[in-house]
């Protein structure tokens, strides 16, 4: 039985309309953008799930900070109030406004990786992945196994698998491992939440190597929320007092702002020691790629946003209801027999589409079999998380197997009600009862040399 809705802890002042195509236009939509998600318009689809970074509705106090940003070129006051945040929630010296979070992996990244090097993560997203490559290095993922059985409910599916990570580190040398990167919540894995005690183990093992830990913070406050709910020795303690806690084991941060900031851009670098030789070469970097770095490629309105924003991320009433839509959503599916990374996660459900359509193998790509039905059915766009995503091995050039076949139900923070949460699961139910009469998936007709899954075009593979 579905779980009660959390009502929301906010009244709606603006409205924007969506529309619904008929069924034979979301067809010929979808054809026209090569069954790629991201080729349709915004303005076409009905519930917008691609993804949860940038698709938030800021507050009155947000937009009442956009009127008083402060747009001077060097030292603008949004940015001494951005900095002032920053420190305030996550304990770090240095702050590093960017415009958003993959800028901050470009400014980062070169600095502490090359080629010859590895980089090893609980899971890369894809653009963290494009980013370590990019710089000339190899991206190695090292989740614990539980995340890799999605039927599993186990806490914590997003922890790093602490004896594999000193394995790897044993393996290819502590001087080769450029970086080891924490990402919570972890993303790839389903959303799932890192520990603070599986963090502690992880920095004791990058300290005993002397290897540097950078947090990849995008829904640092999702995370702390999970970390309140079911890690004992967390329970009595405030989520900003998690926050702190859990960035201390860190040596810095990169973060995407557009997700737990709660901001439509905007991305940080956090670097814990003020008098880290790091910081010079960031300034030089940011300076180069973004603009100068009292702005980081954003206005002084955005900053000013942000600032309010990450406030409002923690708020305890807040993170209730956010969560609370993913525990609808995924309740609702429990009722259904649908399969999904489970428990759910703190951003999005992530439908396990290898187990809807077993019959479907991953180098047609379940997950954008199921994004493309879900589109058909009702206009909601979804994202694959699996091997379409994952891409071809940057060596080798053959299709990469992906330990997960997921389509991605990403929620925008305070954009959708319960009515479109019911909406998005009627429209699963639908299929999963005519999921048996797909019997073939997509292949790729051209894609770009990395980053694939945004631009590729696709093709039904013919019966």
């Amino acid at each position: 039985m579905a779980m009660k809705y959390v009502p929301e802890p906010f009244r709606i002042k603006m409205v924007e309309p969506i529309k619904m195509l008929t069924r034979q236009e979301r067809e010929e939509k979808i054809k026209e953008a090569h069954y790629n998600m991201f080729g349709l318009k915004g303005e076409d689809c009905y519930i917008d799930l691609l993804t949860d970074s940038g698709t938030n509705a800021m507050s009155s106090f947000q937009w009442a900070g956009v009127m008083q940003g402060d747009e001077a070129y060097a030292g603008a006051s949004s940015y001494y109030r951005l900095r002032e945040a920053g420190q305030d929630i996550f304990g770090y010296q240095y702050i590093q406004p960017v415009h958003q979070g993959r800028a901050a992996e470009k400014v980062l990244f070169p600095v502490l990786l090359g080629p010859g090097k590895f980089a090893v993560s609980n899971m890369f997203f894809d653009t963290t992945r494009a980013h370590v490559e990019l710089a000339g290095a190899r991206a190695i993922d090292c989740v614990v196994e539980e995340a890799k059985n999605p039927a599993k409910r186990a806490p914590f599916k997003g922890n790093m698998d602490v004896k594999k990570l000193e394995e790897l580190i044993l393996e290819h040398g502590a001087e080769n491992i450029g970086l080891v990167v924490m990402t919570v919540t972890n993303n790839s894995a389903g959303g799932q939440p890192v520990s603070l005690e599986n963090m502690r183990q992880v920095s004791q093992i990058c300290k005993k190597y002397n290897i540097p830990l950078d947090i990849d913070a995008a829904r640092f406050a999702e995370n702390a929320y999970f970390v309140k709910r079911d890690e004992e020795e967390c329970k009595n303690m405030s989520i900003k007092e998690i926050i702190r806690c859990m960035f201390s084991y860190g040596d810095m941060f990169t973060m995407s702002a557009k997700k737990d900031g709660i901001v439509n851009i905007g991305g940080l670098i956090g670097i814990k020691d003020e008098k880290s030789p790091l910081i010079l070469k960031i300034k030089a970097n940011c300076i180069s790629y973004e603009g100068f770095y009292t702005y980081g490629g954003l206005a002084g309105r955005d900053m000013e946003a942000l600032a309010i924003g990450l406030y409002e991320g923690i708020n305890d009433d807040y993170l209730e209801y956010r969560i609370g839509q993913m525990e609808y959503l995924a309740s609702r599916l429990d009722d259904a027999g649908i399969a999904y990374q489970s428990p759910v996660g703190g951003h999005g459900v992530f439908v396990d589409a290898a187990a809807m359509f077993p019959q479907i193998p991953y180098y047609e790509f379940p997950g954008q079999v199921l994004g493309v039905e879900l589109y058909k059915e009702a206009g909601i766009r979804a994202c694959d998380i699996g091997s379409y995503m994952l891409g071809n091995d940057p060596d080798t050039g053959k299709q990469l197997h992906a330990d997960f076949e997921f389509t991605r139900l990403a929620i925008p923070r305070r954009v959708y009600t319960q009515a479109h949460l019911d909406i998005i699961a009627d429209a699963l139910i639908a299929i999963k009862e005519r999921a048996c009469q797909i019997n073939h998936g997509y292949r790729i007709t051209w894609e770009p040399p990395i980053l694939r899954h945004f631009q590729a075009h696709l093709e039904p593979v013919q019966q």
